[in-house]
């Protein structure tokens, strides 16, 4: 695949509370808490791959979704809030099921990247600053929310109800980043006024 220049929207979720699982036998522990995060991750992946996203990476306790390529939809910001809020309904329910209390942490951007295959490891891959704020909004928002930047919330601002953060300082950018905290869906999917 070549490499191109896209509009995306990038959702980046974080687990939290995986160091929390304490058992007397350090090895039993590591291996619940692993089993548990593999379900999580089995889920996440269904929920991004069913609104149409892809998903990137999975990289310790943290996991990527694209919305956009390699497949573009005009409503790719709404699919993956969407995605971030179900996401969060689908862990509440694993811990439910297997009595643990995880929480995860939920940043979307939208905006222009690069796309293609990485020439070291040859991989489709998005790349560029989008992608690098999205993993910034993830590890500021707050165990249980999804907070989008200001492409993401222009774009979503009619289907989903969102409480303002104001104006917030991210790591490795010097200009602050308006962000908000997605609360819920405010219409079906698609809907336009």
């Amino acid at each position: 695949m070549s490499e191109e220049r896209r509009v995306v929207t990038v959702l980046f979720a974080g687990l939290v509370g995986i160091e929390g699982a304490s058992s007397p036998d350090p090895e039993d522990a590591a291996e619940a808490a692993a089993e548990v995060v593999d379900a999580g991750f089995t889920r996440f992946r269904r929920v991004i791959e069913a609104r149409g996203g892809t998903v990137d990476k999975v990289v310790g306790d943290t996991i990527m979704g694209v919305f956009g390529a390699p497949v573009a939809h005009e409503d790719d910001a709404e699919r993956a809030v969407r995605a971030g809020l179900r996401m969060q309904e689908r862990l509440d329910q694993l811990n439910r099921d297997a009595g643990t209390d995880l929480r995860m942490r939920v940043g979307i951007n939208t905006g222009e990247v690069l796309v293609g295959a990485i020439r070291a490891g040859g991989d489709y891959t998005a790349m560029g600053d989008v992608v690098n704020t999205a993993s910034r909004l993830q590890s500021i928002a707050q165990p249980g929310q999804v907070v989008v930047g200001p492409t993401t919330h222009a774009a979503t601002a009619r289907s989903v109800s969102y409480e303002p953060l104001g104006s917030l300082s991210v790591k490795g950018r010097e200009e602050a980043v308006q962000a908000w905290h997605a609360i819920g869906a405010i219409a079906p999917p698609g809907f336009r006024s």
